[in-house]
């Protein structure tokens, strides 16, 4: 095996996504940092959620708005519901695994807020519960996914913005993800802060 040769593939084949999703994504990422401006400016907050890398990039994310991005700047309301492992285990021991989010979105989620749900297949159950959730909270979605988007396109209502990669392989849907949420960051400092 060639292992240089294999390097240089995955490189390749990452930046070919990255280049042939820029047209299909930059308008929803835009329109999503749109909203979760609109939801900061009036004292809403952004809730995160995914299940493994995603639950990593919903972390990230959070960070990014909470501390900073690339300028300095007050923080910004954003938490993500992967990272208390007391609610996670005894939201899924004394239920199940597949409330694990929604659970936490009904009670910290409030009308106007907005919940980043990342799926990379679109079909994981807890994300999709708190999808649900969000609604009947009355927020509006964010939905970051790969593929055909798996079952989250059938669950957004109008006004909702779906943010899907085109391509099937995992690793190369999470390479644009976190792209996409690097530009959702830039996006909504540019917006509250102007363009440097």
């Amino acid at each position: 095996m060639d292992l240089i040769n294999r390097i240089s593939e995955n490189f390749s084949e990452s930046a070919h996504l990255k280049l042939q999703s820029m047209d299909a994504l930059a308008a929803p990422i835009a329109a999503a940092a749109e909203r979760m401006v609109q939801c900061l400016r009036e004292d809403g907050k952004i809730l995160a959620c995914g299940n493994g890398g995603s639950a990593a990039d919903s972390q990230h994310f959070a960070a990014e708005l909470l501390n900073r991005f690339e300028r300095e700047r007050p923080g910004l309301a954003a938490v993500a519901l992967t990272t208390d492992t007391s609610t996670l285990t005894s939201i899924a021991n004394d239920f199940d695994f597949e409330q694990v989010f929604s659970k936490q979105v009904r009670a910290l989620g409030r009308n106007n807020d907005v919940l980043l749900a990342i799926s990379t297949s679109g079909n994981s159950k807890n994300v999709l519960c708190a999808l649900a959730a969000a609604h009947e909270n009355g927020m509006s979605v964010v939905a970051l996914t790969g593929g055909s988007g798996g079952k989250v396109p059938e669950l957004l209502r109008p006004g909702d913005i779906h943010i899907c990669v085109p391509a099937q392989n995992t690793a190369r849907i999470q390479e644009v993800h976190l792209l996409t949420l690097h530009c959702l960051c830039d996006a909504i400092d540019c917006l509250l802060l102007g363009v440097e």
